[in-house]
């Protein structure tokens, strides 16, 4: 996956995350919230389902987004 295709992914994925998680970001920490989301995701993604191609990474980089907002919400956001 080359660099510019993991930021559009990511951003993406950070703006559909932050809008499932029904928080308001600005932009730099929504596009840095998909591009880590689509790391964590991408790569569990990739051992658990090779076959599914560029889906598997969106679906992967979604879902690192959403535990990643999570995390944030739950343990650092005090």
């Amino acid at each position: 996956m080359s660099i510019l295709f993991l930021v559009i992914i990511g951003a993406a994925a950070g703006f559909l995350a932050t809008r499932l998680m029904k928080i308001e970001t600005d932009i730099v920490t929504t596009v840095v919230i998909g591009m880590a989301g689509a790391l964590i995701g991408g790569l569990i993604l990739r051992f658990l389902v090779t076959v599914m191609g560029m889906m598997a990474g969106f679906v992967g980089a979604v879902l690192g987004a959403l535990l990643l907002i999570w995390l944030w919400q739950t343990y650092f956001k005090r």
